[in-house]
This record gives C-alpha cells, structure tokens and sequence, in this order.
C-alpha cells in the first residue's frame, strides 16, 4: 500500500464531476500542495463515482481540466 494520507475528494472539469479516494504524499500536508506539483500533469483517484451513477476502481484526470476540487 502507498504511504500518505488517503482523502475524499470532488473533482469537477468541463464535463462531469468525479468523487474519489486521493493519496496526499507523505511530505505534503495539504491537498492543494500536491494538485499543484508542477511535476504532476494527472491526478490519480480510486474508488471512483464518475457522475452520478458510475463507478471505476481507477481514473487519471488531466489538471487542465479540472475547474473545482473539495474535500469532502
């Protein structure tokens, strides 16, 4: 299993609105510290529910596209 801080997020882009476990790096506090890794150009969630109904076990979204984050 991966070291860090599992945490319950919204991710909302153009097109549809994910919710998901994301894995905070264990030298990162916050979950705007690691989004905003100029190294990192996706963002990994698991347990995913794409929309309202949908569900995936993995999704990697493009930072581009994401308009709105919240932890839940």
């Amino acid at each position: 299993m991966a070291d860090g801080r599992r945490v319950r997020i919204r991710v909302r882009t153009v097109n549809c609105t994910y919710v998901g476990d994301f894995l905070v790096p264990p030298m990162r506090n916050r979950i705007s510290d690691a989004l905003n890794e100029e190294t990192r150009m996706f963002i990994s969630l698991t347990d995913v529910v794409v929309g309202d109904k949908d569900r995936t076990d993995f999704i990697a979204i493009n930072k581009n596209l994401i308009e709105s984050v919240a932890q839940l």
